[in-house]
């Protein structure tokens, strides 16, 4: 049975309970604008993840926004087959600053076959990037069919997300792809800039495009104000600051006021940090096999704790998740990705990204929470991603049909034909070090999984994988990008040794 298992924060999952979804502000029928305050109220007052009512509301949250504007035809090409589907888009236009571009549609179910461009216009300038692709296929991603995220909620379908930097003007054109040219070119780049039809575009009547196109513009908010220092309380560590690994190192802070719902995010992580903590400090490894608390006489393979930017730290909004958490069982293996949003970010902007993300993700796309596990950027950093605690066994819609007992971690960037920096990598294996040792699975080893359903393996299908494996080994896709996937033995062999084996 493929429930949600849901709790309170800080107390371990015991049962399966219906989980009470929100409906997404996405399935709006008409252009609009999502504003943060925009959630609709939860339908469960009493909802487990709501927080510790002791905990005094009030504390600001970054701002966002997501700007939903419908597509539509644009004028046929002269080399456009007769009763062929038109290309649909939008012309040069302004628009309130954005970030991050993606296209979703009505049906969850349905493919866009063909072509998805984007160009956009530096804000306050005059100057227009060239066309980039976006990424046609994100469905991969998604909450596992049949589960509660994926039935229980208005969820579309979506492309991957890009990042584009901050921006004020956009013109998007996506064009259909014939069958023969879907087959064997969906991630292929366009002949040119004008749309001219390939040979194997005219071979057969192009496939219609998804209904009810629309183009997401996010705004991810500023960056969390800086917090005033205060001194940690007596007998405990003051709470670790986030620190990227670009910048320089700051004074450590505590929050003065937090929301119920940045409460309830930080209180899973009570036992790794301080209420409201925007990281997690890294450990020893004998610190580390301290704080598990092994048996005597056991020897646990369990790699030092890296630091983690928890959701505070990378300026989540709690109020755009689902309230309640939820778990799987165990941790038996980890999905590495990359979240083909492209490579233009600086480190310093990898908060504004996550948000970005988190934004499409819910607000876009009609998922709970933010798709993976833990994110991972160029400079190395390693980011608490969907809430539910670093260290428990958090559902995440990461990999489809295998999003039970695992866990995903996106690389930020696209490594398609990129290498990725090797910051990420050996952020890749620390983090697996640490968590799938927690739950005593060795980075080298394999699995037996249990695929729910995908375009790989059918529902119930038993599949032998890596403990560490790519997408790619889950369901036909291209992530976490060829370059990244020729790197996971490196992390394989880097997580293993880190865990003393």
């Amino acid at each position: 049975m493929r429930a949600l298992l849901v709790t309170s924060a800080g107390v371990t999952c015991a049962m399966a309970l219906t989980l009470p979804l929100a409906t997404s502000a996405a399935a709006a029928p008409t252009p609009d604008l999502h504003s943060a305050s925009s959630r609709p109220p939860s339908t469960s007052p009493a909802s487990p993840g709501a927080g510790p009512p002791a905990v005094r509301a009030g504390a600001a949250e970054p701002a966002g926004s997501t700007q939903s504007l419908p597509l539509a035809p644009l004028a046929a090409s002269s080399d456009r087959v007769a009763g062929a589907p038109e290309a649909q888009g939008l012309p040069q236009r302004d628009a309130r600053p954005f970030s991050l571009v993606g296209v979703v549609w009505d049906d969850p179910e349905a493919e866009l076959h063909g072509t998805v461009q984007v160009r956009t216009r530096t804000t306050g300038t005059t100057r227009w990037s060239e066309w980039q692709d976006i990424e046609t296929h994100n469905a991969e991603h998604a909450a596992d069919l049949g589960s509660a995220e994926r039935e229980g909620r208005t969820v579309r379908g979506a492309t991957a997300p890009l990042w584009v930097g901050d921006s004020d003007g956009v013109e998007v054109r996506v064009r259909p792809r014939s069958p023969e040219a879907s087959d064997h070119h969906e991630h292929a780049e366009p002949s040119d800039h004008h749309g001219s039809a390939q040979p194997q575009d005219r071979a057969a009547t192009p496939v219609p495009l998804p209904e009810g196109l629309r183009l997401e513009l996010v705004d991810p908010g500023e960056d969390p104000a800086p917090e005033p220092a205060r001194s940690a309380p007596t007998g405990r560590a003051a709470v670790t600051p986030a620190v990227f690994a670009d910048t320089p190192p700051t004074a450590a802070v505590l929050p003065e006021a937090l929301t119920a719902e940045v409460a309830a995010a930080s209180a899973v992580n009570a036992e790794l940090a301080e209420l409201g903590a925007t990281a997690i400090p890294a450990l020893t490894q004998k610190e580390t096999l301290e704080s598990v608390n092994a048996a005597p006489g056991a020897k646990p393979y369990i790699g030092p704790r890296p630091k983690i930017i928890t959701r505070k730290g990378w300026g989540a909004d709690e109020k755009l998740r689902e309230r309640n958490f939820a778990y799987t069982k165990t941790v038996k293996a980890a999905f590495v990705h990359h979240s083909a949003t492209g490579n233009n970010y600086t480190c310093k902007q990898a908060p504004s990204v996550l948000r970005s993300i988190y934004r499409y993700h819910v607000k876009s796309s009609g998922w709970r929470d933010f798709g993976y596990n833990f994110a991972v950027d160029k400079c190395g950093n390693i980011y608490e991603g969907r809430a539910g605690g670093v260290s428990k066994a958090v559902l995440g819609a990461h990999t489809l049909g295998f999003n039970t007992n695992t866990m995903g971690i996106a690389v930020l960037g696209s490594y398609g034909s990129t290498n990725p920096p090797a910051a990420a990598v050996t952020a890749v294996s620390k983090l697996t070090a640490w968590k799938l040792g927690l739950f005593g699975a060795n980075p080298k080893g394999k699995v037996t999984l249990v695929s729910g359903g995908s375009n790989k393996y059918k529902a119930g299908v038993k599949v032998s994988m890596n403990v560490i494996s790519g997408h790619r080994d889950g369901f036909a896709t291209e992530c976490p990008g060829a370059r990244l996937y020729k790197k996971l033995g490196t992390a394989r062999t880097s997580s293993a040794k880190l865990q003393g084996r």
